[in-house]
């Protein structure tokens, strides 16, 4: 499925944003302007933002349009003018998400450092991302609910999920032929172990906290995970160095 793309896209003078369905609630408000003032790109990205959070804590079942149109002051006709449906909105959510982390990780450059400080890196990055973006967890945890139904729909996260694939490839035979990694890791395998272990942090801290009495909220705690993270994988990839006798 497709949407209309925000920053191509000028809406009709018909359908011009609103504060809100209700003629009776378009007064002017203080604090920020209103969606009807912004550049449609900025309007449907103020969307995306709201949507991701109404989506990420409420699920696709449970989130409302009539809620994020009104945290936008737009208007729900103005968000179907831009993503066509609930469903459509959904999915281009899923897409800006999946984009945005795939995006900085390519940013990383990876291939300008040795092997194994690039791994340390790639590990630090993606524990440090999905810390700090609980809302992509768990709008992860809703998709695979559905079976990832949406996110089958969808070639353009399909296409930069592969990318990761092919930049952590890449890495992984730079540390094969430089003797530093062990042979035999296939690197989808080697992504999914680094994903989980950065996952679950986030996806059950809370009742891991509450179980075993422990703030692993806690800057000490989250340090703490992040360099036995790290270790655990590099350790796992690393070539053994035999002992001397």
């Amino acid at each position: 499925m497709k949407t209309r793309s925000p920053a191509a896209q000028t809406p009709p003078a018909d359908v011009q944003p609103v504060a809100t369905d209700n003629p009776e609630d378009s007064r002017p408000r203080r604090g920020r302007p209103s969606a009807d003032r912004q550049a449609p790109d900025q309007t449907a990205q103020n969307i995306l933002e709201v949507a991701t959070r109404e989506f990420a804590d409420k699920g696709f079942s449970g989130a409302r349009i009539d809620a994020i149109a009104e945290s936008t002051r737009t208007s729900k006709r103005m968000i179907y003018y831009y993503f066509t449906s609930k469903e459509g909105l959904y999915l281009a959510v899923l897409e800006d998400a999946y984009k945005r982390i795939r995006s900085i990780e390519s940013g990383l450059n990876l291939d300008g450092f040795e092997p194994l400080d690039a791994l340390q890196r790639l590990v630090a990055f993606a524990f440090d991302y999905h810390v700090a973006h609980p809302d992509f967890v768990r709008l992860v945890m809703n998709e695979n609910i559905h079976n990832g139904a949406f996110l089958a729909k969808s070639e353009s996260i399909q296409q930069v999920n592969r990318s990761a694939i092919d930049h952590l490839n890449r890495l992984y035979r730079r540390g094969c032929e430089a003797g530093v990694f062990r042979t035999g890791l296939n690197a989808v395998d080697l992504h999914m172990s680094i994903s989980a272990l950065c996952f679950f942090t986030v996806a059950n801290r809370h009742t891991f906290s509450l179980s075993f009495k422990r703030d692993l909220s806690s800057p000490k705690a989250l340090a703490a995970r992040r360099r036995s993270i790290i270790d655990m994988v590099v350790r796992h990839v690393q070539q053994e160095v035999p002992t001397p006798h």
